[in-house]
């Protein structure tokens, strides 16, 4: 490996861990001002009948997942849609800390209710200036990267902490 690639792998790898950092920081602010839409049919719905407030749109998904043909039918849906409306899109693999984030059970709880369908989460206008900080301003902005690179749909890992 040479000092470029090694140089150019610290700064890659530190940028993911910034742009992993802001999204968390992005969803828990968009939460707490409920700009959070959460659930593949509830996005549908949201993004059917007002599309012009959405501002991202966060595809969920672990290993385990990518055989579910019916989520990846939603997700290939989902993504034509954010495409064709100019909304940012971002994979995420990591499902257990995405719960941990938002604070959502991982399992089914006591009572049998089940947790929450996170595999699609929407990021809406925010109507105070807080939510319009560096954090969704950094994840817009590594998705506008990844574009100008040809990478259509950005990857992230969130990491377990």
């Amino acid at each position: 490996m040479t000092l470029e690639e090694l140089v150019g792998c610290n700064i890659t790898d530190k940028k993911m861990e910034n742009v992993s950092q802001a999204l968390e920081e992005l969803l828990v602010a968009a939460q707490r001002q409920d700009c959070l839409t959460v659930g593949v049919y509830e996005s549908a719905k949201l993004m059917n009948v007002d599309p012009d407030s959405v501002v991202l749109c966060v595809l969920a998904a672990d290993e385990e997942d990518e055989d579910d043909i019916a989520l990846q039918i939603h997700f290939t849906l989902i993504q034509a849609f954010c495409c064709d409306i100019d909304i940012n899109i971002l994979r995420v693999s990591g499902m257990r800390r995405l719960a941990q984030v938002l604070g959502e059970p991982v399992n089914a709880d006591s009572n049998g209710n089940e947790p929450r369908d996170l595999h699609c989460i929407l990021v809406t206008n925010p109507h105070v200036d807080d939510l319009k900080c560096q954090a969704l301003k950094e994840v817009g902005s590594y998705c506008e990267e990844s574009r100008c690179k040809n990478q259509w749909i950005p990857s992230l890992a969130l990491q377990e902490r």
